[in-house]
């Protein structure tokens, strides 16, 4: 591939869907991206969300690791304020012991829910302000060198758990260039501060143990088809079911149809959701091929991670692997 591929999969429950069945799809997206030769798959920390399967991200990411053999696959990410480091620690430590070679641990700051969640995450409101020290502590865990005397993470892998920050801000990047870590952009569904960030990052980057020199993963989304209409179509489908989720408030809310959800589309409003997907190739492989390769230009990235949005999982995997194809040279 010209660029590095990778995938975010948020482990979608679709409408009539069980969790069960939306595991199993993850499995199956990992197989075909295994095959495919992406270089990794990540797993969002998501909570109290209907449709969304990934809010116990470690377990997940040690179910599809035992249905696979060399793609790496890790969390995209872990939302750190969630929880103590030493727990982080001691479940990628695990995973890197049973997997050895395959896990990352990506982190961010954010609740991955909403007020009531965070309460009931037992989460401290004021516990992102510590990120950067959470982030430190983690390190310390993880190589043996705790920052914490007596305390130790157990099991604690030979190998190493590589580290990544992921964010939408400049918070993020400043972080991950002062610690010297990877950086992942989400520019698959926040777009806005993207070229300030990766200059910011790469400006300001230090190197460390880890990493020698700065590594920008950034988000995008794709939906490739063998038919141009098809794929047209199908992230339709998507974008309206993002919106319904957005703007849906609980079980009162009207069911809205597909022509009402196109015409809020068109207020500013509904502008304002759609800009989120700003960054999406849709379309057949050549298409999908040519703005991934001006994507990664524009983003100054050294890897991307793709967020396949077709709304079932048969697109989905066929999105994979005629993507992977498309960047391989491969005609489809």
């Amino acid at each position: 591939m010209s660029i590095p591929l990778s995938i975010l999969d948020l482990a979608p429950i679709a409408p009539g869907q069980t969790a069960r069945e939306s595991f199993e799809g993850s499995v199956a997206l990992a197989q075909a991206a295994e095959r495919s030769g992406y270089r990794r798959v990540w797993y969002a920390e998501h909570h109290n969300m209907a449709s969304i399967a990934s809010s116990a991200t470690s377990v997940l990411i040690g179910y599809v690791a035992a249905h696979t053999s060399s793609i790496r696959l890790g969390s995209g990410g872990v939302m750190l304020p969630n929880h103590s480091p030493l727990t982080i620690a001691e479940q990628f430590g695990t995973l890197e012991t049973l997997f050895p070679g395959r896990i990352d641990l990506g982190l961010g700051r954010a609740p991955g829910s909403d007020q009531n969640t965070m309460r009931a995450l037992r989460r401290d409101p004021m516990s992102a302000d510590s990120f950067p020290q959470d982030v430190v502590e983690l390190q310390g865990f993880l190589s043996g060198e705790s920052r914490i005397p007596g305390v130790e993470a157990v099991p604690r892998a030979r190998g190493i758990v590589p580290l990544y920050i992921l964010g939408s801000s400049l918070f993020g990047a400043q972080l991950a260039a002062q610690l010297g870590l990877p950086y992942a952009f989400a520019s698959h569904f926040a777009p806005d501060a993207l070229h300030e960030a990766v200059a910011a990052y790469r400006g300001g980057f230090r190197p460390s143990e880890q990493l020698a020199t700065p590594h920008v993963i950034a988000g995008v989304n794709v939906v490739a088809s063998d038919d141009h209409d098809d794929a047209v179509e199908q992230a339709a489908t998507t974008r309206r079911t993002r919106v319904r989720g957005m703007i849906s408030r609980g079980p009162a809310t009207p069911d809205y149809s597909d022509a009402q959800i196109d015409e809020f589309l068109t207020t500013p409003n509904g502008r304002q959701l759609a800009s989120m997907m700003t960054y999406s190739a849709v379309g057949t492989p050549s298409e999908v091929r040519d703005y991934l390769e001006d994507f990664a230009n524009h983003a100054q990235a050294d890897e991307l991670i793709i967020a396949h949005q077709s709304p079932d999982l048969t697109g989905r995997l066929r999105s994979v692997e005629l993507t992977a194809d498309a960047m391989n040279g491969v005609s489809v």
